[in-house]
């Protein structure tokens, strides 16, 4: 079984909390049976859950709290009334060394504020982002922000642009990861200020990046770059635009093979490879989006995901967790701090 991990889960963020949480706690300790969890939320609703959910006997520990912040609570709210609710203990958790990371399919705004309090940021990074995995033709990309920084200014772009080319290196495995900025044109004139001046710190800063220049929104799926750079704004508006796209050609494919008796023996024998490429895009499978930027493992599972999607996002932090990505993102951002005049972040108590 391996070191024995701890995760901690908010019980009661996401649409269909708690029991997609407990469902998917279940289904992860099929791929990861040395997890353990700490669920956080109102005991009474939790336990029964639990209770009817074999793999997490003896697995997981509820730590009760009738405080939940909800899905359209604004940040500064969350942070001064939710103290005590489950995703702050579930945050507090990390922070105290009681689980070495953190998921919540909770408002997002809330849970990014929390994080960025009690766990704090890496050095010369001004705000966290969004990052997550994006399916394209040649694979898999990395895209940031996602939905964190509605609004960006050129120091955070440039700031995302850095975290996100380590974090493909030391995730994916990318000796040498391509950066793009996305714009509304590839030339150098197009786009806002904040684009042109990150575009232009990038090229003249003298980093070891391979930065691309700027890409348009049809270079997401084709994987034109490794890396995908936007605001939170432009991010999360592409890829619900993508998840869309995606539901559309799927049902409206379906729906063409059983249009007539001859394209529904077609059908038949596509089967296996319409199985094969619904796995492919499915939605479920790249769940589970990074606070990157932060001391410490945040996960953000889609408030609408089902018991598999918060699982794969369990998973996305058991490996971040097994695999020392933490430390190796410390590593690389102190051996950046000379190149990029980085400075560690003030004290913020929890």
């Amino acid at each position: 079984m391996g070191d024995r991990l701890t995760i901690a889960l908010d019980a009661m963020g996401g649409d269909d909390a708690p029991g997609i949480v407990i469902d998917g706690a279940n289904l992860a300790l099929t791929r990861f049976p040395q997890v353990d969890f700490l669920l956080f939320g109102p005991e009474e609703q939790l336990e029964p859950l639990v209770r009817r959910a074999p793999k997490l006997q003896g697995r997981a520990r509820i730590v009760h709290t009738d405080v939940v912040v909800s899905g359209d609570a604004k940040p500064s709210l969350a942070l001064r009334n939710g103290r005590q609710s489950s995703m702050r203990l579930a945050i507090n958790a990390v922070h105290d060394g009681q689980a070495a990371g953190v998921v919540s399919a909770g408002n997002t705004g809330a849970l990014m504020a929390m994080a960025k309090l009690v766990l704090r940021t890496l050095p010369g990074i001004d705000r966290p982002a969004i990052c997550s995995f994006f399916p394209t033709l040649r694979g898999e990309s990395v895209m940031l922000d996602l939905g964190a920084n509605i609004e960006c200014d050129a120091d955070n772009l440039f700031q995302f642009a850095v975290m996100g080319e380590v974090f493909s290196r030391t995730v994916l495995g990318l000796a040498r990861p391509t950066v793009g900025l996305l714009n509304v044109g590839a030339e150098d004139q197009k786009g806002h200020e904040a684009l042109r001046i990150a575009g232009q710190r990038l090229r003249d800063a003298g980093l070891p990046i391979a930065f691309h220049g700027f890409i348009e929104g049809n270079d997401i799926a084709t994987g034109t770059v490794d890396v995908i750079v936007t605001d939170g704004f432009t991010g999360n508006v592409a890829l619900k635009t993508a998840e869309g796209t995606v539901k559309l050609f799927t049902q409206s494919l379906r729906a063409a093979f059983l249009s007539s008796p001859l394209a529904s023996v077609g059908y038949f024998f596509a089967r296996p490879a319409l199985r094969k490429l619904r796995r492919r895009l499915d939605p479920r499978r790249y769940n589970g989006a990074v606070f990157l930027g932060l001391n410490g493992i945040a996960v953000k599972s889609h408030g609408g995901a089902d018991a598999l999607g918060f699982a794969n996002a369990i998973g996305v932090a058991v490996d971040m967790a097994l695999h020392g990505f933490l430390d190796t993102v410390r590593e690389e951002f102190e051996h950046l701090q000379p190149t990029l005049g980085l400075h560690p972040p003030a004290a913020v108590a929890p």
